[in-house]
Order: structure tokens, then sequence, then C-alpha cells
């Protein structure tokens, strides 16, 4: 059952514009295993964007509480390139009192625009 949907778009020069303002912005959003592609280069502005946006649509899904934690959800990249969500800490604790077992992501980005859709699956409490 669908316990929580949620959906962002980041503007993608925005966001790149924050991350070269505000240094530290990038470690304190993403995990060093985000920052980085599979084959060890260091992720385009289109694609950290398109995981923030995920980040946000996540804390929708779950409600949008204010105590979770950027670290605490994690996007992995799987088979064929599909993304996923990693959760723990605050985010998994959240989930877990939802009810949430499973998760669904998409990332897209096109025309300086990146957006990301959550689907959270479990069983309500």
């Amino acid at each position: 059952m669908i316990v929580g949907v949620g959906i962002d778009v980041v503007p993608v020069a925005r966001f790149a514009e924050s991350l070269v303002r505000t240094p530290g912005l990038r470690d304190r959003l993403f995990t060093a295993a985000e920052q980085v592609t599979p084959s060890g280069g260091h992720r385009t502005a289109e694609s950290l964007a398109a995981r923030f946006a995920a980040k946000e649509a996540l804390a929708k899904a779950l409600g949008a509480p204010g105590s979770l934690a950027w670290h605490d959800a994690e996007v992995t990249v799987g088979d064929h390139g599909r993304p996923h969500l990693e959760v723990r800490g605050s985010v998994a604790r959240r989930a877990e009192a939802l009810g949430i077992d499973s998760w669904h992501l998409s990332l897209s980005h096109d025309g300086g625009i990146a957006s990301a859709v959550v689907v959270a699956e479990g069983t309500p409490a």
C-alpha cells in the first residue's frame, strides 16, 4: 500500500550557484558516496540537484518532519544505473513509525530543471 508520495523540482543553475556560494553545502547535503560517480568522477550540478530533489521529495513522502538529517537518506545507484534510496537514523525511524518498508525513486534533469519523485510503500502503523 502507498503510504506517502513526494515530488520536488530544483532549478539547476540556482542550485549550482548555491554550491559555489556556500562551499560547505555540498558536504552538508550529500554523503561522500553521493558526490562521486560510480567511476570515481565528481557528479555534475544536474546530478547533484536531482539527488537534492530526491531528499526533498523523500521528506515530503514522510510528511515533511523537520527532524530529518540530510545524510540519513542516501541516493545510491543500482543495476543498470537505476537510483535507489538507502535510509538510516532519523529517516529510518520516521519510516518505521509510518510503516514504510520500501521505496521507489525516479530522478530526471532536463531544460535546467532537476526533479525527483518518491513513493513510499508499506503497511500504515
